[in-house]
């Protein structure tokens, strides 16, 4: 099977709340199996930044699912825990965004892989090196594209998201 890591991320309500759940989901899925979730980062928001602070995290799943029908389930998982699409960047109780398929490379309407902004990302690569920091992403490390940003963009947290049993 791939594997696969999502970023995920919550700005509104019960932010630890919102994770654990999406974590929840994507265990229950019959054709993900999450095998590992970083420790969770403080964030302040990209983009849109008049809103509360994001937590962050990665997780690691092998799937069977082909990346188109693994956003399906993110943006069903997304939608079932009250994500509203009122404006891009814009506050949500939760995100899950695909960053790598396997070796998958892909850039259509829907979906582009790698993840086209991830690189530009502390709060992505941060979370992301501590599962993988010699997972390689255009030839290099993902230690030395999280070595050339800014360190003080995240805080980690002491909040951890265990693993849920398998389904």
């Amino acid at each position: 099977m791939p594997t696969a890591y999502l970023a995920l991320g919550s700005n509104l309500g019960d932010r630890r709340a919102h994770l654990a759940a999406a974590l929840a989901a994507l265990t229950r899925h019959p054709q993900t199996r999450v095998t590992a979730v970083s420790p969770v980062y403080e964030t302040k928001a990209v983009g849109v930044t008049d809103q509360p602070d994001f937590l962050n995290c990665v997780v690691r799943l092998e799937t069977d699912l082909s990346p188109h029908a693994l956003l399906d389930l993110c943006l069903a998982t997304e939608q079932q825990l009250g994500r509203v699409r009122h404006e891009r960047w814009g506050p949500r109780t939760v995100d899950l965004d695909i960053l790598l398929h396997g070796d998958t490379t892909l850039d259509d309407d829907r979906l582009t892989l790698p993840h086209p902004r991830m690189q530009e990302r502390t709060f992505v690569l941060a979370p992301l090196a501590d599962l993988a920091p010699d997972l390689l992403l255009d030839g290099e490390p993902i230690r030395a594209h999280l070595a050339r940003l800014d360190p003080t963009d995240v805080c980690r947290t002491d909040i951890t998201l265990p693993l849920p049993p398998a389904a």
